[in-house]
């Protein structure tokens, strides 16, 4: 097998990408709290704030933080787990769901692949909410039940091994194909990661060019 496909994003790529999705998240969901999923979303997150900021308040979108673990081989995780289940890792705290009553939280992630980070934080997410309205009356609860939405910077359009509830917002800031994605903030020399996108985009306009001309 040869090396895969790599495609390369700069910080200006994914800040811009970012941006071109913020109108429509902002016209159609109006998050009042962002989740991000790290260590992918935590970028994303906090780019995507400033384009959502209050225009009335100007007050910033708070950003909450949890960690789940797909790929890693973490201690105690069995080879069965590995690559197939989503481990927890780090979560909003013991009052999880008392933090997300009645908000419009949009979780936020750097790429969706097989869809089921998502799903397992959609569905663990809405499990805290569940609990704690239980604890409210049951004429408060509908009020109470936090709106969820999902953002990711990259979708890859290939077959999904997890689901989203029908009803949930789902936002993206570009389709691509299923190729390996190379971020910015997981390089160590991040002038050579710059560079080699930079030669990757240069190597695509040069093959539309030819394309064009024959």
């Amino acid at each position: 097998m040869g090396e895969p496909q790599h495609l390369r994003s700069t910080y200006n790529d994914i800040h811009n990408i970012i941006r071109g999705a913020s109108d429509k998240i902002a016209s159609e969901f109006k998050p009042d709290m962002f989740i991000a999923i790290g260590g992918g979303g935590f970028f994303p997150a906090r780019v995507l704030r400033t384009f959502l900021k209050d225009s009335s308040t100007k007050r910033n979108i708070p950003i909450q933080a949890i960690g789940l673990s797909l790929y890693e081989s973490l201690p105690g995780t069995t080879a069965e787990q590995l690559g197939s289940q989503v481990i927890r890792t780090q979560w909003l705290g013991p009052d999880s769901g008392k933090r997300l009553l009645g908000r419009r939280a949009l979780i936020v992630d750097e790429v969706d692949d097989s869809r089921k980070t998502l799903q397992y934080a959609l569905h663990e997410l809405q499990k805290d909410v569940e609990t704690e309205l239980q604890l409210l009356p049951e004429s408060e609860r509908d009020l109470q039940r936090t709106k969820f939405a999902v953002f990711v910077v990259h979708n890859k359009l290939k077959p999904k091994l997890g689901e989203l509830p029908p009803n949930t917002p789902y936002f993206v800031g570009a389709e691509v194909e299923d190729v390996w994605l190379d971020y910015p903030w997981e390089a160590i020399d991040i002038e050579e990661h710059d560079r080699r996108a930079r030669e990757d985009r240069e190597k695509k306009t040069d093959v539309t060019v030819d394309e064009h001309q024959h």
